[in-house]
């Protein structure tokens, strides 16, 4: 191979197509160029050894390499919530997660040429000939010879979203905003004054809901060391809200920190499990809570014993129950873990991170509604003419949420909401619709008995809000009632609507 002039190396760079850090070759040698993310050539370099190629000095070590020893991608983007100090001891715990979106914001915003040289051509001196030669803007970087950039918001943004990053691992990434706009602007250092100190628990998502689905991860395997909690609340147009907060679970044992990557310094001052069963209670109580598999419900249960309270009152459902009628075919095939369901339905979320898992045993709801109703069917949304809110806005689509094909409908006999003109709360009792258009109503008992479930699993009640919670519960409800003739037969039913109040 012969060996290129200087002068020839200066032009195959400049007329080189940039690319992704990663394409960067795994076999070769020679001198390069780096690109920031506003497309501008910013730096020459070389390898620097004969056992180092392109990737590992270009993707390896200037991407995810250390902010303070000429690294330069990892230098340049060490700034607002990408940065780290790497010598503070206290942030130790954070690194992890500002460094993930550093390197995810580099690969996907920066760019890179190379030229391969062969190994016995005196890499260092073509480098040094190129750099003299070069205009002053394709060596900013050289020799330290600009300042880390300030950050790039909207492309940061954008970026978490896409990562799907959870509420914990923001508020990280935020904190340590925080810290870097308090180490350099002295101004702004009460910013940081709450990074560690007691914090307050999220307020929890407003309107009417018609079930939600809970996830629990612990510090170890005591059950009652819960250290996060993540509720996802599914509104009637089927898009979902998520609550999720970091718990203290007071313990100096943590064992599943590689699994969750929380850690005992990351609740220091977290709110503790008493006072987030009490907030959770304010819309939990009496309704239905979807857990994935009965593991967050005894660790609930557990965690109220260590504090010498009873159990929560909450109506607790299993979508691991739900995903085996929707879908038989995974018995004995991956099962009906969350792993495997993630996998066959095409799921998209963070393992073992509270909020993220509560989703999707939302989703999973939701989408098993959809194969028991019958993809192809005609699904109604309850909407605000049918629970009486003509006057009460839409409630916002949360943009995190599965987007469903097409909603439809689940256990949400019972709502409150604002009375018109009124400080007070208004009750309305919401019953399921049949594709007739017959409800479910009072009027149903037969023989003074109503009957609801499907053929061959009727159950009998004499109570009428004791069938309709039966009915809530159902993954379809179904219920038996007189068709046009006077004969009695099972309906399921497509949505749910709004009952006088009793």
């Amino acid at each position: 191979m012969t060996i290129p002039t200087a002068p020839e190396i200066m032009q195959e760079l400049m007329l080189a197509k940039p690319r992704q850090t990663c394409e960067a070759p795994k076999d070769a040698r020679g001198i390069y160029g780096l690109f920031d993310h506003l497309g501008e050539f910013r730096y020459i370099g070389s390898t620097s050894s004969i056992s180092q190629t392109f990737y590992e000095r270009i993707h390896r070590r200037h991407r995810a390499g250390s902010e303070t020893h000429s690294h330069y991608f990892a230098r340049m983007y060490n700034t607002g919530r990408m940065w780290v100090d790497r010598n503070d001891p206290d942030t130790a715990s954070e690194r992890k997660i500002v460094r993930r979106l550093r390197q995810a914001f580099i690969s996907q915003h920066c760019r890179a040429v190379w030229v391969s040289l062969p190994d016995h051509a005196p890499i260092a001196d073509l480098e040094a000939q190129v750099i003299a030669m070069a205009p002053a803007e394709m060596t900013a970087w050289n020799n330290r010879g600009m300042d880390a950039y300030d950050e790039p918001e909207g492309l940061v943004d954008a970026l978490i979203e896409r990562l799907s990053l959870s509420p914990y691992e923001r508020a990280a990434l935020y904190r340590q905003r925080d810290r870097f706009y308090g180490k350099n602007l002295p101004v702004a250092a009460s910013h940081s004054s709450r990074a560690l100190g007691k914090r307050d628990l999220p307020p929890l998502p407003n309107g009417l809901f018609r079930f939600f689905a809970l996830d629990v991860e612990t510090a170890n395997h005591d059950r009652g060391s819960i250290c996060q909690i993540g509720v996802a609340c599914v509104r009637h147009d089927d898009s979902i809200e998520t609550w999720v907060t970091l718990v203290d679970p007071q313990t100096p044992h943590w064992t599943f920190s590689d699994l969750h990557g929380i850690t005992n310094e990351m609740v220091r001052g977290a709110p503790k499990i008493g006072a987030v069963i009490d907030k959770l209670n304010e819309v939990l109580s009496g309704r239905a809570v979807y857990q994935h598999s009965g593991f967050d419900r005894s660790a609930m249960r557990a965690a109220c014993d260590k504090i010498g309270r009873s159990e929560t009152s909450w109506d607790w459902c299993d979508s691991v129950g739900v995903a085996r009628r929707a879908w038989p075919e995974l018995k004995g095939n991956g099962g009906h873990g969350l792993a495997s369901l993630k996998a066959h339905l095409g799921l998209r979320f963070e393992h073992h991170d509270a909020g993220e898992d509560a989703r999707a045993a939302a989703e999973i709801v939701l989408l098993a509604e959809r194969v028991a109703l019958g993809a192809t069917e005609d699904f109604n949304v309850l909407d605000d003419e049918d629970v009486g809110l003509s006057s009460t806005p839409s409630p916002k689509r949360n943009t995190l949420s599965l987007e469903t094909v097409q909603p439809s409908p689940v256990n949400a006999p019972v709502a409150s909401y604002p009375a018109a003109n009124s400080n007070e709360t208004e009750q309305i009792i919401l019953v399921p619709v049949a594709a007739d258009g017959s409800a479910f109503g009072p009027e149903l008992a037969r023989n003074g008995r109503y009957t609801v479930g499907p053929k061959g699993g009727e159950v009998k009640f004499d109570d009428f809000g004791e069938a309709l919670k039966a009915l809530r519960n159902m993954d379809v409800p179904r219920w038996r009632r007189p068709n046009a003739v006077g004969n009695w037969g099972i309906v399921s039913g497509m949505k749910w609507k709004s009952l006088e109040k009793m």
